[in-house]
């Protein structure tokens, strides 16, 4: 898993909220059509309504005769009349579907959906948009980012994308499953739907879809946020590490600063470094109870899931607030808890993202251009991913990026971009590199947070401003600076009272 729409924080908000869009009957969209529908927040019983509908597109669109795939959509409606330029929710990755992204997001669109519709397309290769779902022969998604940390043999790697190639293969030419074929469908549900200006909100890779479309069709772009910012400039996977190492130190910083956390955790970076060079000579024996079912199990903590938890819980404060207490009591002979996270993050995410789509945007667009560092080695990530796409890559159909693919978004489009202080995976600084070719655009870094921040303290307030006005610098954003720093676990039971 390289970058992803993390929902990590939405949570919380969601079971406050009430996510019933207006419900009606089939309807008709420009010129699509649409059935009533239902789209479900994953593991709860809460549902999105919406209306869904099908697109069929050529794979290849220069052989617009050729094989067809079916883009699944859904539209869900504004609440008064619409205005003529809807908003499109570009989900992340890569890999994610939009329409199952979605539903954990509908609270950031309530004031949104007053003037606007909302339109989602699953990206060809994902969700019901021809998925390329890649299965070993247990049934298992992917290799598991554990599994890649921890330095996965890279023969099992060439062999599992071999397969999935040739699998997948029988219904999908993978070469056309890119960043470029996907804006080229955006702008084909545009047409046909009927709006000559749409606005687009990417979040994390969709950053990068969004800045593709809006540089490709600025005639047909009104507004876009940026939500987690990728430059087209950045190759995939190249600075995970780095970034991972940096947010870290951020957090555990802000231990070491505060009284309470220092007192009971001490230096959280020294106790992950310890037990990340322990792990390296060999995985630990582990009691534990299995988060799912509540089952005493044992198994083996390795590098790989100590370090996918501490990659995982960095995107979010309220989850990376918990690593000091996890590292602490793994330090002192408990690990069982950190294990559990682990596995329950294994269990969960599985399928989240479509391996085969993934690889068909990675390989076409970064892979290339992905080198290792020795500089990195000794980062908790290394340099192991970066080794595990160069190898899925050498036998995975894919074609190439376009000459001008690297160029930044440049123009008057109005662009609102985001980032959290401790993001660890699209930090600050990408966004600023982006934001200095807009001269309408405007960067936003909130306080003490991570990947994705929009859904966070009044962000969906400022989302339906700009979406409103789509004028960045002169949008209102104090709200934002009221945001607070989230303070440590002491326990499990919680935060110090």
């Amino acid at each position: 898993m390289l970058l992803i729409s993390a929902k990590q924080g939405v949570g919380l908000l969601i079971l406050g909220s009430a996510l019933l869009a207006n419900s009606a009957e089939a309807r008709k969209l420009g010129e699509l059509d649409f059935h009533a529908c239902s789209l479900p927040v994953p593991q709860t019983s809460i549902t999105v309504s919406a209306q869904c509908g099908m697109l069929k597109v050529p794979e290849n669109p220069a052989q617009p005769k050729g094989r067809q795939i079916a883009l699944a959509l859904a539209w869900i409606p504004a609440k008064g009349e619409a205005e003529a330029d809807p908003v499109f929710m570009i989900a992340g990755g890569p890999g994610q579907s939009a329409l199952e992204s979605y539903p954990s997001l509908h609270p950031v669109f309530n004031d949104v959906i007053k003037k606007r519709n909302i339109v989602l397309v699953d990206q060809r290769g994902t969700g019901k948009s021809n998925a390329l779902v890649c299965k070993d022969a247990e049934g298992k998604s992917g290799i598991g980012e554990n599994e890649i940390i921890a330095k996965v043999d890279l023969d099992k790697a060439r062999l599992f994308a071999r397969n999935c190639a040739a699998d997948v293969g029988k219904r999908a030419d993978t070469r056309f499953y890119s960043t470029g074929y996907a804006i080229g469908d955006l702008d084909l549900v545009r047409a046909k739907i009927g709006a000559e200006k749409i606005n687009l909100y990417g979040i994390s890779y969709g950053t990068r879809v969004a800045q593709q479309y809006a540089k490709r069709y600025p005639q047909h772009t009104r507004a876009v946020v940026l939500d987690g910012v990728v430059p087209n400039s950045l190759v995939l996977g190249a600075e995970h590490a780095v970034n991972l190492e940096n947010a870290l130190n951020l957090h555990f910083a802000r231990c070491t600063a505060d009284k309470v956390c220092r007192e009971h955790f001490g230096n959280p970076r020294l106790k992950l470094d310890a037990l990340r060079a322990r792990l390296e000579k060999a995985p630990m024996m582990v009691n534990y109870n299995d988060p799912m079912s509540g089952v005493a199990r044992q198994d083996k903590l390795d590098l790989g899931s100590m370090s996918t938890v501490a990659r995982m819980y960095a995107y979010s404060p309220l989850t990376a607030s918990m690593l000091p207490l996890l590292l602490t009591q793994a330090s002192e002979g408990n690990a069982g808890p950190l294990l559990a996270q682990a596995q329950m993050m294994n269990q969960s995410m599985g399928d989240a993202i479509n391996e085969g789509m993934q690889l068909s945007v990675i390989c076409s667009e970064d892979a290339d251009e992905l080198t290792t560092d020795p500089a990195t080695a000794k980062t908790i990530i290394g340099n192991s991913m970066i080794d595990f796409i160069k190898a899925q890559c050498s036998v995975w159909p894919h074609s190439k990026r376009a000459a001008d693919f690297r160029e930044p978004l440049k123009g008057n489009v109005p662009v609102l971009l985001l980032s959290g202080e401790f993001d660890p995976v699209t930090p600050p600084r990408y966004g600023d590199a982006v934001v200095k070719f807009l001269p309408n655009g405007r960067h936003i870094v909130v306080k003490g947070q991570g990947h994705n921040v929009m859904p966070v303290g009044c962000g969906p307030k400022i989302f339906a401003r700009f979406i409103d006005s789509a004028d960045a610098k002169n949008l209102d954003t104090k709200c934002l600076d009221t945001l607070a720093y989230v303070p440590p676990f002491i326990g499990f039971y919680g935060w110090e009272p």
